[in-house]
């Protein structure tokens, strides 16, 4: 095994101390970063965590439960000033992670904050919708129409189906796009699957995008038509339905991350490879990060497992190339996520050359920095591990738009969408050609 030199790469807001792209409401007397005051922290707090010098540290901070929203890098050596975390946090994880030796300010009330960011342009808010300003989003139902309407529109090359039911009972649309729809062909196939977490509703556009692209462009784009006459994609807009839908329900943003299972579970922790193996993940049931009870636990991800199984044919996978889409940090990551090491069990070193280029050329086109999963923050059981590890799918994971950020980071203003899904149509385009060339 090659050990990286550096304890970690290059992450979201490297400048420390990233601003939020938010003013944050002011904090009240009894909110103010006095640990020993006895004075009430608001339910959920944005802190800033400092004291993180070495790898260990990072990984306790990342692992103690909290809702890590972004963070300076350490750089190349566990040495120097180290890691600045923000975080949402209750005033007890507050308390834990300062009886451990690090320094944890109190900077915002993020329940306050989240109403300030839903109240959008001052219009109507109205129930189950995104906040007034943000109507540009598509809800779940509209995201279903909008799929049933590009199956509509051009019924030769598109075909919507469903790959499994969520926690609460919802349909997981996919949209099958190739020139012979209805059959089955010996063509390499191409997946991309969207809105794994509930609040990164900007890759649910992402996913829409490329849907309508490949279909509204067929006629017209001789690049297009080339793809899909010689592929057949795949793709999953929302994999999250209860959690999106929750989200939004009230008309405000709720900053839910997991899926509606009990308390919920964070599904990208949840699949059944390397799960719960290696710190990537919680046994907290009430944290962000929480993998669930067993491998596989989540009906949604128990649905994107049995999809990517039904793609072998002949005992061979079909499915040849893989994005996951999140928000934020605009980075593209590669396998895996549970070790830092660039070579390990069921990785070759000519195959994590293939996906480090692979990563750079789509990096390439969209301005985004390249890098392992484990760069970022160590994972287990996520989508990626598991298409690589179990299904020898060449995946990666993207995190679009913005570099940094607090709120706006996860909710970027509807005037983003169009320009955000836009820059990553040469990375989408790379993959899918990319899929008839890797083995």
């Amino acid at each position: 095994m090659s050990r990286k030199r550096r304890a970690f790469g290059v992450v979201a807001a490297a400048a420390a101390g990233a601003a939020l792209l938010i003013a944050q409401p002011a904090l009240s007397a009894s909110a103010q970063p006095n640990p020993d005051s006895g004075q009430a922290a608001p339910a959920r707090g944005l802190y800033k965590v400092l004291g993180a010098t070495n790898t260990e540290q990072y990984r306790q901070v990342g692992q103690s439960g909290v809702d890590v929203l972004n963070h300076s890098h350490l750089g190349r050596k566990a040495s120097g000033p180290g890691v600045e975390f923000d975080i949402v946090a209750t005033p007890e994880q507050a308390a834990t992670l300062r009886s451990q030796g690090y320094t944890v300010n109190l900077t915002g009330d993020w329940a306050a904050m989240l109403k300030e960011r839903s109240k959008g342009d001052g219009g109507q808010r109205l129930a189950g919708d995104f906040p007034p300003g943000d109507e540009k989003y598509h809800t779940y139902q509209e995201m279903v129409d909008e799929i049933n309407k590009a199956q509509s529109d051009h019924p030769d090359i598109a075909k919507v189906s469903s790959i499994g039911k969520s926690h609460e009972g919802r349909d997981i649309p996919v949209i099958k796009i190739s020139d012979n729809v209805a059959q089955d062909e010996n063509e390499p196939e191409v997946l991309f699957t969207c809105n794994m977490h509930a609040r990164e509703h900007l890759t649910g556009e992402m996913c829409i995008r490329i849907f309508n692209r490949f279909t509204d462009g067929y006629a017209n784009d001789p690049a297009i038509k080339d793809m899909v006459d010689n592929r057949e994609i795949y793709i999953v807009p929302m994999q999250n339905p209860d959690g999106i839908e929750f989200d939004v329900a009230s008309g405000e943003y709720q900053g839910w991350r997991k899926n509606r299972q009990d308390q919920g579970t964070d599904t990208n922790r949840n699949f059944d490879f390397k799960w719960g193996c290696c710190g990537g993940s919680s046994g907290n049931p009430g944290a962000e990060d929480y993998r669930g009870p067993s491998a596989a636990s989540a009906p949604e991800v128990q649905a994107i497992q049995k999809f990517a199984e039904s793609r072998v044919v002949d005992g061979k996978q079909q499915i040849k190339a893989h994005v996951d889409f999140h928000t934020f940090s605009e980075l593209v990551m590669w396998p895996f996520g549970w070790t830092d090491n660039d070579v390990a069990e069921g990785m070759t070193q000519e195959e994590a050359t293939r996906f480090q280029t692979i990563g750079k050329q789509m990096a390439d086109t969209n301005g985004y920095t390249p890098q392992q999963l484990s760069d970022l923050y160590p994972t287990d059981g996520t989508i990626c591990d598991y298409l690589w590890g179990k299904q020898r799918i060449w995946s990666f994971a993207f995190e679009m738009y913005p570099s940094g950020g607090g709120i706006d980071g996860f909710y970027p203003p509807d005037e983003k969408i169009e320009p955000e899904t836009a820059r990553n149509d040469k990375a989408v385009d790379i993959l899918v050609k990319a899929a008839g060339e890797v083995p």
